[in-house]
């Protein structure tokens, strides 16, 4: 798991502002999360606010400071 330093650091340093949930797709216990916010391939990243509703999407390898940046960005 490539991203799991950045995704540890990500929730370290915005722990109090957001929850860092971790799906693995061949996981059936990830299979609701799957409904309702599709995704196939990781790693994918999803913001959703307090409502559920998505606010920002990436299929791909983040840098922390983009996602930084991105946070900044959502409502």
């Amino acid at each position: 798991m490539a991203m799991k330093p950045i995704v540890d650091g990500i929730e370290r340093d915005h722990a109090g502002e957001l929850a860092v949930l971790r799906l693995n797709v061949q996981d059936p216990e990830s299979q609701p999360w799957m409904e309702r916010y599709p995704f196939q391939y990781t790693p994918t990243f999803i913001f959703i606010d307090g409502q559920g509703q998505e606010l920002w999407r990436t299929v791909e390898a983040v840098d922390p400071q983009e996602v930084a940046a991105s946070l900044l960005e959502v409502p």
